[in-house]
């Protein structure tokens, strides 16, 4: 299927789509990094880079903890990923000289630039970056010991594309790219008209 847009964008943001069908292949660790150097360089409100990423390779005890906390439909196909990453984002404002601590109302926000910077350079360099939200977040939590006052907004499983005859029947019919709404459902001037 070829997505086709109402105006002209770069192709990277069409090209890219979330396929479940992984192959399993081994994650370089250094290609690894080089998704999440591209995440650190996401836009934030006043610099406060709220993201955090917590990692799992294939076969390692961290792929275990992330993998655990997957709802069924998740782990029928994330079990062939790559590695398995946690993005968590920091819920409050740090504390520094002169500031108290606050919450920090655009922290998902800010998070979610940074996957995106994270999917598009794996998606440049030939690797499927999929975000889930079916998990489990207290288990996740327990899981990594990540703290009360971040939040965990998706799970990434990233992997290498193959044949979608690898899942199950009623995943391999999905296996396409997804279309979007319309621009006017999703775009209004001056006042919300939706």
């Amino acid at each position: 299927m070829t997505r086709q847009t109402e105006y002209p964008v770069n192709p990277q943001f069409t090209e890219r789509w979330s396929p479940r069908a992984l192959s399993g292949e081994a994650l370089p660790l250094d290609t690894l990094m080089s998704f999440f150097e591209a995440a650190r360089w996401a836009p934030s409100s006043s610099n406060v880079q709220p993201w955090r990423f917590v990692y799992g390779l294939a076969g390692t005890p961290g792929f275990d903890a992330i993998f655990g906390s997957l709802v069924q439909f998740n782990k029928d196909w994330a079990q062939k990923a790559s590695a398995l990453v946690a993005v968590i984002s920091a819920k409050n404002w740090p504390a520094r000289e002169g500031f108290e601590t606050k919450p920090f109302g655009s922290h998902s926000f800010d998070t979610g630039s940074a996957w995106m910077s994270l999917a598009l350079q794996a998606h440049h360099a030939g690797w499927v970056a999929h975000a889930m939200g079916g998990f489990d977040a207290a288990v996740l939590a327990q899981a990594l010991g990540v703290p009360a006052d971040y939040a965990i907004e998706a799970v990434v499983a990233l992997g290498k594309q193959t044949d979608k005859s690898v899942l199950p029947q009623a995943l391999q019919e999905r296996e396409a790219p997804s279309p979007r709404k319309p621009m006017a459902e999703i775009v209004a001037e001056g006042k919300f008209s939706f």
